[in-house]
């Protein structure tokens, strides 16, 4: 039996770990004695890591046939690098701010298949796209997407489901997006715009950095977007944070003492953003593609609205996110997607088979992404 080590032991990391478990040899490593004690299982070894010991790291991947990332984002790059030099597979979902890009000579002079980006969105959008560019030629491509608590609780009406300093770089990093084949930049939180989803209601979409890869490996595509989803005002109190400056890694004076603003956030909020035992949330995701195929206008929208799985209490944004990821592993433990280097999610989507083996296989976990088209 094959064997896998799932780095980060978090709600996705559990979610990701139990379902691998079911075909594979798993073990789920993390430096947090108390997140390794609920994700152990009879089936599910443990093992304490602390990922910035690099060496340490790299020998403990060694026994195994594939590595899951699924560490912080400020972890991520070092962490992808060390299981490249490692000359292990590695099928990611941290999110590092880094461009992974930077790593793709080394991975295919190690020979290694590094698949990053893996999740919902980035992740099962850039799939999507994948495959519709090879069938199509795209005018234009709009993600909106979102992971909500189902109760409405003052005064964010947000909690977070992954790492909540992964959440606040989302409200910081600038977003970028292609605009009549041009790169635009806009600081995040900008073009508020509200709009109506079935069985939720009106959510407030606002730009952020989701397009990641696919401004670099989708140049053909004049059009791109996405756009993060929260409940309408939230907004505002997300950006009278970040103007005065509650966001900021820079240090100040306070007396007398040298404190980053963003610790003091992050200690303050996380508490509120975390979600209480038996709270449930929901993703919620709309892709739209436009564009020309056979020569006629067609246009493709794909609406996702996954909920807490309540006989499992497997999260909703663990489940969207963590099983396209394990579906990924899947693809590339079977030879059934080989190509070396940084492939990104959008390379997945390009085969017409791994593009339904993904689609059926988030289907089976009830994972459901609902197709019109025109």
């Amino acid at each position: 039996m094959k064997k896998i080590i799932v780095l980060g032991a978090g709600l996705v990391g559990k979610a990701m770990a139990m379902d691998l478990a079911k075909n594979f040899e798993v073990t789920s490593a993390d430096f947090n004695e108390v997140a390794l004690r609920e994700a152990a299982a009879p089936n599910i070894k443990t093992q304490k890591i602390d990922f910035t010991q690099l060496d340490r790291l790299a020998e403990a991947i060694q026994p195994f046939d594939l590595v899951i990332g699924a560490v912080p984002g400020f972890l991520g790059f070092q962490t992808a690098k060390t299981v490249i030099e490692s000359g292990k597979n590695m099928v990611d979902i941290s999110f590092f701010p880094e461009d992974p890009f930077q790593l793709d000579e080394l991975a295919k002079k190690k020979n290694v298949t590094i698949v990053t980006d893996c999740g919902v969105a980035p992740g099962m959008g850039n799939i999507i796209l994948g495959y519709h560019n090879q069938k199509m030629k795209i005018h234009s491509y709009e993600c909106l997407v979102g992971g909500l608590p189902k109760v409405r609780e003052w005064p964010y009406e947000y909690k977070a489901v992954f790492s909540p300093i992964d959440v606040i770089e989302e409200y910081i990093r600038p977003a970028r997006y292609v605009q009549n084949s041009s790169v635009v930049i806009k600081e995040a939180l900008s073009d508020p715009e509200l709009i109506r989803f079935d069985g939720i209601g009106t959510l407030e979409s606002w730009n952020s950095d989701g397009l990641r890869t696919l401004i670099k490996t989708m140049p053909n595509i004049p059009n791109l977007i996405e756009k993060t989803l929260r409940y309408p005002g939230c907004i505002e109190y997300l950006r009278v944070l970040r103007e005065t400056g509650f966001f900021s890694y820079e240090e100040i004076d306070v007396k007398g003492m040298k404190i980053k603003p963003i610790d003091l956030t992050a200690k303050l909020l996380f508490p509120k953003w975390k979600l209480k035992p038996g709270e449930e949330e929901f993703t919620v995701m709309r892709i739209r593609i436009e564009g020309l195929e056979n020569g006629n206008k067609k246009n493709y929208e794909y609406n996702l609205l996954d909920q807490t799985e309540t006989k499992t209490n497997t999260l909703s944004m663990a489940r969207t996110t963590g099983y396209t990821c394990t579906a990924a592993a899947h693809l590339v433990l079977d030879g059934k997607f080989n190509r070396k280097g940084i492939c990104p999610p959008e390379y997945l989507g390009e085969q017409h088979a791994n593009f339904e083996f993904i689609i059926n296989y988030l289907a089976e976990r009830g994972v459901i992404y609902r197709v019109s088209e025109n």
